[in-house]
């Protein structure tokens, strides 16, 4: 199956990584065969040089190029923080309208080594649900904008639960009983999508914007907001 390709020109390419599909192989592959760093060289026929990663459960902007040169030119901009990296993440509870997270964080496994991470929110949407918890006869969510100043290893999710507001559908991170809520209303991934990935070509200069569309589940999810607002916030984009 090909990825959906968001901007192509010689040098690059945006693709949008369904959810569920691994980026390349690693030590987390645990026997999968299917990545998509295979599926894009047989698809562009040509060698690809993926340029960051998205994890598995995660959808959206997936940034290659298809030369060492700009390959390495885009990693200086990641580096230099020129890149706009914009996700929709779908968390627990009502945050603030806008805050920044700024909580150091290790690489993960193996990596103990803590370093800067930082993390900017902006609420999109709230939405109270009849959805029974702990105590209460309804639940709230957020539909929340995050944009990273750092990348590190599943910053968004770890950010989240740092601040109480665990993103939905996240196993590792996330709280098992909302989680579990959602997939009785037939939403089964994580709701973390990269939305939007914004650069300057590394050899022409041009503005590249890349958007991804939210998939059939993230839509549907998106759709609990629609109608909901509980305080005002501004109408959820792509929703309805």
């Amino acid at each position: 199956m090909e990825l959906p390709v968001l901007h192509l020109d010689d040098n690059l390419a945006v693709v949008d990584k369904p959810a569920g599909l691994m980026v390349h192989d690693s030590a987390l592959a645990r026997g999968e065969t299917d990545f998509a760093a295979d599926r894009l060289r047989e698809q562009f026929g040509r060698p690809i040089f993926l340029v960051h990663r998205l994890d598995r459960a995660t959808s959206g902007c997936l940034l290659l190029a298809f030369d060492r040169d700009t390959a390495s030119a885009l990693g200086k901009v990641l580096m230099s923080r020129e890149v706009e990296k914009v996700y929709w993440a779908i968390c627990r509870g009502w945050p603030e309208p806008e805050f920044t997270i700024d909580h150091a964080l290790d690489g993960g496994p193996g990596k103990p080594l803590k370093k800067p991470a930082i993390t900017h929110f902006r609420r999109l949407a709230c939405a109270e649900l009849e959805l029974p918890s702990t105590g209460f006869p309804t639940s709230r969510y957020a539909l929340m904008e995050a944009t990273l100043d750092t990348g590190r290893y599943r910053q968004i999710r770890r950010h989240l639960k740092h601040a109480s507001h665990h993103l939905i559908g996240d196993t590792s991170h996330g709280d098992g009983r909302h989680n579990r809520s959602f997939r009785m209303m037939g939403i089964h991934r994580m709701l973390l999508h990269a939305r939007r990935l914004a650069f300057a070509h590394p050899h022409t200069g041009a503005r590249i914007e890349a958007v991804a569309p939210p998939d059939a589940a993230f839509a549907k999810a998106l759709a609990l907001f629609d109608g909901a607002a509980a305080d005002g916030v501004r109408e959820v984009p792509g929703a309805g």
